[in-house]
């Protein structure tokens, strides 16, 4: 599964969908062929909840509860090492932590660096280590707002070589929309324009060449694999605009418009 995840990505980066965000800079650092004994990790890198919860008890020098040391001693023993003791509690965080981030998971790691070897993805990465935050960007840095979006907008020309019977707008009427779609997506909450964009291309991150055409049709439609938002050109106002445009992105996860 993480080999065929691992294809996919390259593939996404190659033929510029959206990257990988969100993956822990400590895995990223493995992957990438580099000692595991040198990896930073943090808490917020342990995937599973639960883990995470009971790792933190160790934080600090606040004196353990005995159902505290009960928890930390299960998960320990489950994993081949020590209960806690005033003397081990910092080393036993520490070999906790990485246990969680990187040798559970080490098998996986290999498995996605095979897929991304795959693609020829993974000689770019050994040989331009400044693509590497391109590739995994952090979750700040792929984070939706409305100029990342605008910016990856194609918008309807006046002369289009078209061969959709639907676009039969004159260019006033194109204008028109098309000032809507910005005035939405500059008013629009993260939520909202997640919806836009995932109702757009398929998932939740802009990706460049996003058309917009006007057409003859009662509700908003897209085209995911071609990245194409369609809008009807009969609004006359921005309130009914949004009304039609809120109501359909919000079935992106049920049907993409299907309202």
């Amino acid at each position: 599964m993480f080999l065929m995840a691992g294809r996919m990505v390259g593939h996404s980066f190659i033929h510029g969908g959206p990257c990988l965000s969100g993956i822990s800079p400590a895995v990223i650092h493995v992957l990438l062929g580099r000692p595991a004994e040198t990896a930073t990790i943090q808490l917020q890198d342990c995937p599973d909840l639960d883990h995470r919860a009971t790792i933190q008890l160790l934080e600090g020098d606040d004196e353990l509860s005995d159902q505290d040391k009960k928890a930390v001693l299960d998960l320990a023993l489950s994993w081949d090492l020590p209960g806690v003791t005033n003397n081990n509690r910092h080393w036993l965080f520490n070999r906790l932590l990485h246990h969680a981030v990187l040798r559970r998971t080490i098998r996986q790691i290999k498995q996605f660096r095979r897929g991304l070897k795959d693609t020829k993805v993974w000689s770019l990465l050994l040989e331009r280590p400044d693509v590497v935050p391109l590739l995994f960007p952090r979750n700040s840095e792929a984070a939706c707002c409305a100029q990342t979006v605008l910016d990856n907008i194609i918008w309807p020309a006046e002369e289009e070589d078209d061969d959709d019977d639907d676009d039969t707008y004159p260019l006033h009427i194109k204008c028109r929309i098309a000032e809507y779609l910005p005035c939405f997506i500059e008013s629009a909450c993260v939520g909202k324009l997640q919806q836009l964009v995932k109702f757009w291309v398929g998932w939740e991150l802009p990706s460049a060449g996003m058309k917009v055409k006007v057409i003859c049709a009662d509700h908003p439609r897209s085209s995911t694999c071609f990245q194409i938002l369609r809008l009807p050109g009969h609004y006359s106002t921005f309130q009914e605009f949004t009304m039609d445009l809120e109501a359909c992105i919000a079935t992106c996860d049920t049907g993409f418009g299907l309202i």
